[in-house]
C-alpha cells in the first residue's frame, strides 16, 4: 500500500480573481509586493496575477512581476488570464515577458451558444487556433472551462466534446471552475471524479467560489475526487462571496487530508495582514487561522484547563502560524486567565492582589468587551495604589459633548452618606464634570486643589478599544500629588482620578 502523501498544488489568484472584489484595485507596487510574498515567502506553487489587455497600468504591473520572477527563478509560476482572441492576448502577455497563459473558454453549452453565438465545433476551432499560436510563441497554455459546474450539470456531453477536441492540443492544465459557486461537496466529488476517471492523464485544477459558504469543503471534495491543483485567494477575496481562503485550504488539506503542500504556513498571517491593508477589505476577527481572535481563549474555564494540562489546545496551534495564544481578560475571566497573562508579562502578584486585580478586570469587562495584556499593567498600577476610601461615591454620571457646543455634565454623588445632584458646563467633558462636582463640594467646605498636569495614555500598540490611563498632578498646598485611574472612556478615567484625590483629602481631614 502506498503511504506517500499526495502532492497538491496551490494556485493563488488574489491578484486576478481577488482583484474582482468590489472596490479592490491594487497598485503596481502592491501587486509586486504581494506576488513576492506569495512565491518567495509563502511558497505557493503558482500565482495568477492579471487579465490580459485590461489597462496600461495592469500591463506595467505584470511586467514588473515577470521581470522579478525571471530574476529570482519563479518565471514559470506567474500566470495571466487570456482570451480566445487568436494573437491579441498572447502578444500582450509576451510583451510583459510572461510565460503562461490561462485561456478562458466556454465550459457550458449555454455560454457558448448564447454569449458567443457559436457551436461547440466553431468554439473549439477558435480555441485551437489561439492555443497553437501561444505554443508557437513559447507560452505554456492552461485552459479554463468557464461555468463548467453549470455546464456539466446541464449537458455533460458538451463538456466531454470540448475536452475531446482539446485533449491533444498541448494544454498543461484543464481548470474546472465552479464559476457561480453553485455546487455542494457531493456534487463536486461526483462530477470531478467522473472527469478524472474519464481523462486519467489530464491535470485538472479546481477553481471554487464561496457563494454558499462551501468553498473549503468543496476543495476537500475535489481533492478526494483526484484533482492535482486547487485555486484560492488570500482572505477569501473574489467576486460576490469570494473564492476559497488560502489559509483555510492550506491548513485543511494538510491536517484533515494529509496532503503534501509546499507552502510555509508561518507566513499566512503576515500575508493576510498585507493583503488586508492593500485591499482595504477587513478580515473578520473570527476568520479561521488569520483572524485577530482565533487564538484567544475568553472563558476562564478554558484558561484553567490549559493551565492544568493543555486541555483546550489542539493541533491548530498559533505557533504554527507565527502567532501566540492569548487569554482574554473581561467579565468572563477567572484566576487562570489572569495568571496566564501575568506569566506572559513576567509579573508576580500575591493572591490578595490577584483577587483585587481580577475584581477590577471583571468590573471593567462589563463596559468593555475584552481587556488585552497591554492593558493589564495600567490596571495593576491603578489597583495597587488605590486606597479603599469611600467618603465620596459617584452614583451616576452623564457627560455630553458636541462640536462647537458647550459640554454638559449631570452627576449624582454621595458624600458621607448625603446624596446630591448637580450639573455643570465647560468647554470639554472633564471641565463640565469639574464644574458640577465643585458645586457639590462647596456644600461640604471643600475646594479642589489646582490641577498642574493632566496626562492620558493608552498601552503601546493599543488601538481605539484600548483602556485609557489618566494621571493627574495636583498642587495640594505646594505638595505635588498624582492620582491615576483606568477606564475605557478617557473622560471617565479623569473623573475617577479626581474622585481618588477627593477621597484621599477627605480621609486626611478626618484623621
Amino acid at each position: 500500500m502506498n503511504t506517500t502523501p499526495r502532492t497538491i498544488q496551490l494556485m493563488d489568484t488574489t491578484l486576478r480573481d481577488g482583484e474582482q472584489t468590489q472596490g479592490v484595485s491594487f497598485t503596481p507596487s502592491e501587486k509586486l509586493n504581494i506576488a513576492k510574498a506569495l512565491l518567495q515567502s509563502l511558497k505557493v506553487n503558482r500565482i495568477e496575477v492579471a487579465s490580459a489587455r485590461v489597462s496600461q497600468g495592469e500591463k506595467e504591473a505584470v511586467t514588473h512581476i515577470n521581470q522579478w520572477a525571471k530574476q529570482e527563478g519563479y518565471h514559470g509560476c506567474v500566470e495571466v488570464l487570456g482570451f480566445v482572441d487568436y494573437t491579441k492576448s498572447v502578444d500582450w502577455i509576451l510583451e510583459t515577458e510572461g510565460q503562461v497563459i490561462n485561456l478562458l473558454t466556454k465550459g457550458s453549452e449555454k455560454h457558448c451558444r448564447e454569449q458567443l453565438g457559436k457551436t461547440l465545433e466553431q468554439h473549439s476551432a477558435d480555441i485551437l487556433q489561439t492555443v497553437a499560436y501561444a505554443l508557437h510563441k513559447g507560452l505554456k497554455v492552461n485552459v479554463y472551462l468557464e461555468d463548467w459546474s453549470n455546464g456539466y450539470q446541464a449537458n455533460p456531453n458538451y463538456v466531454y466534446g470540448l475536452m475531446n477536441n482539446l485533449l491533444n492540443a498541448g494544454i498543461s492544465h484543464f481548470m474546472l471552475p465552479d464559476t457561480l459557486g453553485v455546487l455542494s461537496p457531493d456534487e463536486v466529488f461526483t462530477s470531478l471524479y467522473d472527469m478524472c476517471q474519464r481523462y486519467p492523464d489530464v491535470q485538472f485544477d479546481f477553481h471554487p467560489h464561496n457563494d454558499y459558504g462551501l468553498a473549503t469543503a468543496n476543495v476537500m471534495a475535489a481533492v478526494r475526487a483526484g484533482v492535482s491543483a486547487v485555486h484560492c485567494t488570500v482572505n477569501c477575496l473574489g467576486e460576490r462571496a469570494g473564492n476559497a481562503s488560502l489559509a483555510e485550504v492550506a491548513v485543511v488539506l494538510r491536517d484533515k487530508m494529509h496532503m503534501h503542500l509546499g507552502i510555509d504556513e508561518s507566513h499566512l498571517a503576515r500575508i493576510s495582514s498585507m493583503v488586508e491593508n492593500f485591499s482595504g477589505k477587513r478580515v473578520a476577527a473570527n476568520a479561521p487561522i488569520v483572524g485577530a481572535d482565533v487564538f484567544t481563549q475568553t472563558a476562564g474555564i478554558h484558561a484553567d484547563g490549559d493551565q492544568k494540562g493543555g486541555l483546550y489546545k489542539t493541533r491548530l496551534s498559533p505557533e504554527r502560524f507565527s502567532r501566540i495564544r492569548s487569554y482574554a481578560l473581561g467579565k468572563m475571566s477567572g484566576k487562570a486567565s489572569l495568571k496566564k497573562n501575568l506569566e506572559q508579562l513576567e509579573l508576580d502578584l500575591s493572591e490578595e492582589n490577584q483577587k483585587k486585580v481580577l475584581e477590577r478586570i471583571v468590573s471593567l469587562g462589563d463596559s468593555k468587551q475584552t481587556i488585552t495584556t497591554d492593558d493589564l499593567p495600567f490596571i495593576i498600577a491603578d489597583v495597587l495604589e488605590t486606597k479603599n476610601y469611600q467618603h465620596i461615591k459617584l452614583l451616576n454620571c452623564s457627560i455630553t459633548s458636541g462640536l462647537d457646543l458647550e459640554s454638559t455634565a449631570s452627576i449624582r454623588v454621595s458624600i458621607e452618606g448625603s446624596k446630591h445632584l448637580a450639573t455643570g458646563h465647560g468647554n470639554g467633558g472633564f471641565a463640565a464634570f469639574i464644574n458640577a462636582i465643585e458645586r457639590v463640594l462647596a456644600l461640604h467646605n471643600y475646594n479642589l486643589p489646582p490641577l498642574l498636569d493632566y496626562e492620558i495614555r493608552i498601552p503601546k500598540g493599543g488601538d481605539i478599544n484600548a483602556l485609557t490611563e489618566c494621571i493627574i498632578t495636583w498642587d495640594c498646598r505646594h505638595e505635588l500629588r498624582k492620582t491615576r485611574a483606568v477606564h475605557s472612556n478617557q473622560v471617565f478615567a479623569a473623573v475617577l482620578a479626581t474622585l481618588k484625590l477627593i477621597n484621599m483629602q477627605l480621609h486626611e481631614a478626618q484623621a
